[in-house]
């Protein structure tokens, strides 16, 4: 949101007063208050007819400050993001003429009666300042509305990244942002996971702690700062330090919630019916059983809308005429050794048999009047599921607990944007402004926590296409509705990173595209690039999306990479929980891992797998890919290509066939594979191959192994020493094939023992 016009004047509508000097302070051990007008003070005259802002500086984790702007101190009626706070110690300094409020390596340095000012410092170091007149209390003449700014300083060469989900630019700098849930689709400005949380190439980031909508403006409105805006009297926000990325967000996860491990059965394939195709159950079984016919792995079948009848979604009931033993199908899918996911939303229509109990029970949001909030978008009537109220939370939830019961593993919750503002009442009086990104967050931790109390910690999960802060504790996300092109395909990888980056850890997309008709061509490589992601779903809205109804290639495609996939879940796993532990996502863009290296921090198209895997994508039926690779030492991993960068990183232009793509390790890297796996919950520590990818000489290198359920259960270390590797296992059982990758060459030793000696 905008309030000036150019850099020198204000709109016209507009009135901006700023914090001018701090005039008093009070502090405690943990709290520094600043009392700040909006003039300097030089005699007890200024003291009169003038308002000032309140600011209250608190550290919840170390090397976190965070910064709460208070014009007219008023109550906010829910709901609040919930915040984890950890009691570090802070250190408070004052003096005649500076204050001083510290966490860990992080300072926040005001001056004492003298122009206001704020710096935020890493050690001493200046990572970003609001300034003079950065900060603004506004009030809009024309509507009578107030507002609260603040402006944070940018470096010259500084980049912003984050803000959730978006289908914009990867690197945000020059954008307007609107913080603001909505069912736009994966192509426009308008996102479905709206995060209020930046992270700088500058080794911060800025978390700005407001449910409601939060304006933002990325170097736009003034080029040299990020600013970001909400409707009302008080502004909170937290200044993260790293100073790495990495570090930024583990302690924004710390903070607003933990990333969640998904089971490992959920990283296998996903197939759906696809939404407006025609299944029944001999459909349902055909795809499943022409899926084995093919030997093509799959771990979970997803039943889309109409698994209920239609103009009654959702009622949370099998279309009997269609599933006339829903029970029984389940029961067949499940001794296929394939879990069962149905589709949900939180809209209950006025056919559903569902909406008079609600309506009775005022399960509801209402309107002022008393109503029922409805509409007609999406399914005739619908009302939506009000989960401030208790009872309503615990309706919804017993009709899902019928269908855990039935023997489904887990929900699609889709849908959780469109929560209507205007008119609405909420059960526990809720402000309609907060509860609408909100929303999201209520309905998937009802759901999550369901399946969580009813399947077990380790197997919850969801397929959540809404999201705000904090849902990371309930993975996993996809993307929404994408476009069967190759441009829509690029979009969606796009909106990945910059969702990955905004503090969550696991992320999914429709394989070849949602809407419209998927070509082959795009078939193939979209299933390339789904398959290399955290999770994979094939997905429709007009088309059914196995694999032989395209081509025969894309059956020997597909197969390919589910079993890439499959082998390579001692690897994903252990970096899955890498991700809970540490909130650095298990997708990532390449500025994570090579920090050091500034050509990466502007890639889009190309992705870190992992720690230790890059792929780049190909977007287009030619089978071309350029592609960037940092120096050192790399070997696809797929054909033993094996490259070697120089310092300064290269530009790479090649062709690859419908069966092959950029997948490439850097040196020293180990990565435990198990070909042949059938699905991706297996004993990781059985025998895996143990594959090391070009180790230089004197380097050491060690890697996890860990179980299904997420537990270090052993390791392998590897040692390059006078053209020698010393390979040392421990925790692994069986006989492990280890693999030496090196100038292009493979080498194949057995290993007998918990220690092996192999030549160069």
């Amino acid at each position: 949101m905008k309030f000036t016009d150019g850099y020198w004047l204000t709109r016209p509508q507009y009135e901006i007063q700023s914090p001018r000097e701090i005039f008093d302070f009070n502090k405690s051990d943990n709290e520094l208050t600043l009392y700040a007008p909006f003039k300097q003070i030089a005699d007890r005259g200024d003291e009169l007819n003038l308002g000032m802002t309140t600011i209250k500086l608190t550290s919840p984790i170390e090397g976190v400050i965070g910064v709460q702007l208070i014009h007219f101190d008023q109550n906010q009626v829910g709901p609040s993001f919930e915040l984890a706070d950890e009691h570090p110690n802070v250190t408070i300094n004052t003096s005649e003429d500076e204050l001083s409020f510290k966490s860990g390596s992080l300072t926040a340095k005001m001056p004492y009666k003298s122009d206001f000012e704020i710096d935020f410092l890493h050690d001493d170091k200046v990572i970003t300042k609001s300034m003079d007149k950065a900060q603004g209390v506004i009030l809009d003449k024309n509507t009578n509305k107030h507002y609260m700014r603040e402006q944070l300083s940018m470096d010259i060469d500084e980049l912003i990244y984050g803000l959730g989900e978006r289908f914009t630019s990867f690197v945000k700098n020059g954008q307007s942002v609107d913080i603001w849930n909505r069912d736009g689709g994966t192509g426009s400005e308008q996102a479905y996971k709206n995060i209020p949380f930046y992270l700088s190439s500058n080794g911060y980031g800025v978390f700005v702690n407001q449910p409601e909508k939060v304006s933002f403006e990325i170097a736009s409105e003034n080029v040299d700062r990020t600013q970001f805006s909400v409707e009302g009297e008080s502004l909170q926000y937290f200044v993260i330090d790293g100073p790495t990325p990495k570090e930024v967000l583990n302690k924004y996860t710390r903070l607003t919630g933990q990333v969640a491990l998904p089971p490992a059965w959920s990283f296998g394939l996903w197939l759906s019916t696809s939404f407006t195709t025609d299944y029944r159950e001999e459909t349902v079984m055909k795809f499943i059983d022409g899926m084995k016919d093919r030997k093509i792995p799959l771990d979970v079948f997803h039943f889309d809308c109409f698994w209920q009848k239609g103009f009654e979604w959702c009622n949370l009931l099998w279309d009997t005429e269609q599933f006339p033993d829903p029970e029984g199908l389940i029961k067949r899918i499940h001794d296929r050794g394939i879990k069962v996911c149905v589709w949900i939303n939180p809209y209950i229509a006025q056919k559903s048999p569902l909406f008079e109990e609600g309506k009775k029970n005022g399960y509801f949001i209402k309107r002022k009047d008393g109503n029922v909030w409805q509409w007609d978008l999406w399914q005739a009537g619908n009302g939506f599921v009000d989960f401030t109220n208790p009872e309503a939370v615990a309706w919804y939830t017993s009709k899902l607990k019928a269908l855990l019961d039935m023997g489904v593993d887990c929900f699609k919750t889709d849908f959780g944007e469109r929560i209507p503002v205007e008119d609405a009442v909420f059960y526990d009086g809720s402000n309609p402004n907060r509860e609408h990104n909100y929303y999201t967050y209520q309905y998937n931790e009802a759901v999550y926590d369901l399946v969580k109390q009813e399947k077990g910690e380790d197997q919850a999960v969801v397929f959540a296409r809404s999201a705000t802060v904090g849902s990371q504790k309930f993975p996993v996300h996809w993307g929404g509705d994408n476009l069967s092109r190759f441009k829509s395909m690029a979009d969606s990888l796009r909106g990945g990173l910059s969702f990955l980056l905004s503090g969550f850890g696991f992320w999914s997309h429709d394989i070849s595209g949602f809407e419209e008709q998927a070509s082959p061509s795009l078939y193939k490589r979209w299933s390339q690039f789904g398959l290399l992601s955290s999770h994979s779903r094939y997905h429709g809205s007009v088309q059914y999306k196995v694999p032989w109804l395209f081509d025969e290639e894309a059956v020997a495609n597909t197969k390919k990479f589910v079993d890439l996939k499959l082998s390579l879940m001692p690897y994903l796993f252990d970096e899955a929980v890498n991700t809970h532990e540490t909130g650095t996502p298990l997708m990532r863009p390449l500025f994570l891992e090579y920090t050091n290296d500034r050509n990466t921090y502007y890639l889009e198209h190309e992705y870190m797998l992992g720690s230790k895997l890059l792929v780049a994508p190909i977007f287009n039926d030619e089978g071309n890919v350029k592609y960037y690779l940092p120096e050192g030492k790399w070997t696809n991993i797929l054909n033993e290509q094996s490259y070697s960068i120089s310092k300064g990183g290269e530009w790479l232009n090649e062709q690859y066939d419908n069966l092959n793509l950029p997948v490439l390790a850097p040196e020293n890297s180990i990565i435990l594979r198990k070909p042949g796996a059938v699905h991706a919950e297996y004993d990781y520590s059985d025998s895996p191959d143990i594959n090391c990818y070009e180790i230089l000489e004197g380097a050491s290198v060690t890697t996890r192994v860990v179980n299904q359920k997420g537990d270090s259960v052993g390791s392998v270390s590897v040692t390059r020493k006078n053209d020698q590797l010393t390979v040392k296992t421990n925790g692994i059982s069986g006989n492990s094939n280890i693999i030496v990758h090196h100038d292009g060459k493979v080498k194949t030793v057995t290993a007998d023992s918990s220690e092996t000696t192999i030549d160069l």
